[in-house]
């Protein structure tokens, strides 16, 4: 995995974040994505020093053309592009005759079309590398629940593209799989993480997984793969 190169999208703060600061430590180099300049630039100062490993781009994955944008700015300045990781989205969750259609729009806009933006925007860069993408759906894209009617379209529809996706593009040689997590310590839906936490999974937890995935025999391919806490709430 030494200096491959690695896209995350949504990578300022949380899971992308995490996932990041994982990769790094191990010796790939990573480019970071939000829908503002300054905050983008301001994760990749704090992932690292050295701008020769890391890169902080913005791009809101509701817009094609900024993905595009993206991946061509990541190419240049890295060389290559082997793995991509379409971790960018936003929950909305009221009843759905409360819901508004700017709210639902919103969700279906960046958690599924944006998955296909950005894998429609790398897929070549991919197919040049033989390399993996990997999106980042929820376990509410298996399980649906209360004033969830949004959010839950929009990630039973990641799950259901990614594996399509996945056998639409193992004749290129690059791997597609899905993560489905659970509970995790973010700041997603006006979370503050702390301490009360610490039961959940952690985003550095999911960018060991990811390189777990990364390490695995190249003839063997988890497509969808759900993680949840080991341990409930108490």
């Amino acid at each position: 995995m030494k200096d491959k190169v690695a896209y995350i999208t949504g990578g300022t703060k949380g899971i992308g974040f995490g996932i990041a600061q994982v990769l790094l430590k191990h010796g790939i180099k990573v480019a970071v994505s939000g829908r503002k300049q300054e905050d983008a630039e301001e994760a990749a100062r704090i992932l690292s020093e050295d701008d020769t490993r890391v890169f902080g781009i913005a791009s809101d994955v509701k817009n094609f053309e900024d993905e595009k944008a993206a991946v061509s700015e990541i190419a240049k300045k890295f060389g290559r592009l082997d793995y991509v990781i379409a971790n960018a989205g936003l929950g909305i969750f009221k009843p759905v005759d409360e819901l508004s259609l700017e709210e639902w729009n919103d969700m279906i806009d960046t958690n599924l079309s944006g998955v296909f933006h950005t894998l429609k925007a790398s897929v070549d860069e991919l197919k040049k590398s033989e390399g993996y993408f990997i999106s980042i759906s929820s376990l509410a894209g298996a399980n649906f629940f209360e004033n969830g009617s949004g959010y839950n379209a929009s990630k039973f529809g990641v799950v259901g593209f990614t594996q399509a996706a996945m056998i639409d593009l193992r004749k290129y040689n690059i791997k597609v799989s899905t993560i489905m997590p659970g509970s995790v310590s973010t700041y997603f839906n006006g979370n503050d993480p702390s301490d009360k936490d610490a039961w959940k999974i952690q985003p550095e937890d999911l960018g060991e997984l990811v390189v777990d995935i990364f390490k695995m025999n190249p003839r063997a391919l988890p497509s969808k793969i759900e993680i949840r806490p080991s341990k409930p709430n108490s």
